[in-house]
């Protein structure tokens, strides 16, 4: 969760080192009252410091991807006032308040929650107001080690569960090929942040067909999704890696003779649930900080509830081990977590008819969310541009970007050098 840490006039020195500042006397000779945001739990989360501890020594014994060490550079980073941010200035009072830069990596605790969010509206943009169902897709323990070898194969799951919906919906009736809308999410996680790659998917309980009739559909053919599945995936995987995938193939077709498993019992995922619903499966981060109970620099304990039967369970292991986990799950650059099929994928005719489903007040609400003020004001009821002092609405004044560390107070030096001598009321109104 956010929250605001708000200082105003005097920083103690243990902060103030920090964060590259003078000492308060400074602060008090510039003649500028003002303050400083973090959207931190604190100055830096247990993960940041986790990562920024070990980060050389991950680098040097496990020679992450570039995309690994991409996204823990930027979720070290995240929130760090020296690496730039926006400048905002109350008209009524003349505080200041500095809101710093996100790294709006999906690996980040903070950032990933707001992509989850940010995802999440965005989907119940596109949802239409009928029943929904919550499926899960997963595969055999055998075969886990291949998609972590060779990461490509991961879209192998996405064509298998669309060939697999498509063909369960084609089947009511030939001619009129009815086609549902549905969306894919890949989770590569399970709750012992161990490898286990399956696909959440979220189906309408009906679809179009060619005369764009809307027919109900209430069964969904579990052994005909687990035998299609197992069969689907299978195939795509042979024709990917070659006749070397024969032995594996014949061996999970012994072991698993009624098909991998698939959950798509009926839940309650109606249309005025189903935005809280899909926001729990929906882009989070592997981890919250919340499950991380202790670091001492060499050791990490967290916990989780078993899937099993929701047991707690509290894990400890070696802080490099612990790191592995996490990283393993951060996607190659430009790779699709979340894919849409059916009547839900892009470039459709019919597209253009969704948005008759949804009101004219759904769109403003969601539209809405998606504005970074209003995003933390409805997940976390604080208004960060509101004014600490007075409750004024705050106006931006200057931004600053920098590919380096800049001392915060030579951002507010500046600012008072520019504007110390103009009337505060008058001088920051647009």
């Amino acid at each position: 969760m956010y929250w605001c840490h708000l200082f105003r006039g005097h920083l103690s020195k243990k902060v103030s080192s920090t964060l590259q500042l003078p000492y308060p006397s400074i602060l008090r000779g510039l003649g500028v009252s003002f303050y400083f945001i973090f959207l931190h739990n604190s100055l830096m989360n247990i993960l940041q410091k986790i990562f920024k501890d070990h980060f050389e020594e991950m680098i040097y014994l496990q020679h992450p991807r570039d995309s690994v060490i991409e996204n823990v550079q930027k979720m070290i980073h995240c929130g760090d006032p020296s690496f730039g941010g926006a400048m905002y200035i109350c008209p009524s009072c003349g505080n200041f308040k500095y809101v710093p830069f996100r790294c709006h990596s999906r690996f980040c605790p903070t950032c990933g929650n707001m992509y989850s969010i940010d995802r999440t509206t965005s989907m119940s943009f596109k949802i239409i107001h009928v029943q929904h169902r919550h499926c899960v897709f997963t595969i055999a323990r055998e075969l886990r080690p291949l998609f972590l070898k060779d990461r490509s194969l991961l879209n192998c799951l996405f064509s298998a569960v669309n060939s697999v919906i498509s063909r369960m919906f084609h089947k009511d009736n030939k001619s009129e090929l009815f086609t549902p809308g549905f969306i894919c999410v890949l989770h590569t996680f399970g709750r012992d942040l161990k490898w286990n790659p399956h696909i959440h998917c979220l189906v309408s309980e009906g679809g179009v067909g060619n005369s764009l009739r809307w027919r109900h559909k209430k069964h969904f053919n579990y052994r005909l999704l687990r035998d299609s599945f197992q069969t689907a995936l299978l195939n795509e995987l042979h024709s990917r890696i070659g006749d070397s995938f024969k032995k594996l193939k014949a061996s999970v077709y012994a072991d698993h003779q009624n098909g991998f498993y698939v959950r798509a019992m009926p839940n309650k995922c109606n249309p005025s649930q189903v935005i809280k619903y899909i926001g729990r499966y929906l882009g989070r981060p592997v981890i919250a900080t919340s499950r991380i109970d202790s670091y001492d620099g060499d050791l990490v304990t967290f916990h989780y509830n078993r899937h099993e039967d929701e047991k707690l369970v509290t894990e400890t292991i070696p802080v490099l081990d612990f790191m592995a986990r996490l990283t393993q799950h951060i996607p190659e650059k430009h790779f699709k977590m979340i894919r849409y099929y059916g009547i839900y994928a892009r470039h459709r005719i019919s597209d253009r008819y969704l948005r008759r489903a949804i009101s004219k007040e759904k769109h403003k609400i969601l539209l809405s969310f998606n504005r970074w003020r209003d995003s933390i004001l409805h997940s976390f009821g604080y208004d960060p541009l509101k004014c600490p002092a007075c409750g004024t609405t705050m106006l931006f004044l200057e931004l600053y970007f920098n590919h380096k560390p800049v001392p915060l107070h030579e951002l507010y030096e500046k600012v008072m050098r520019k504007h110390r001598c103009r009337s505060p009321a008058s001088s920051f109104l647009p």
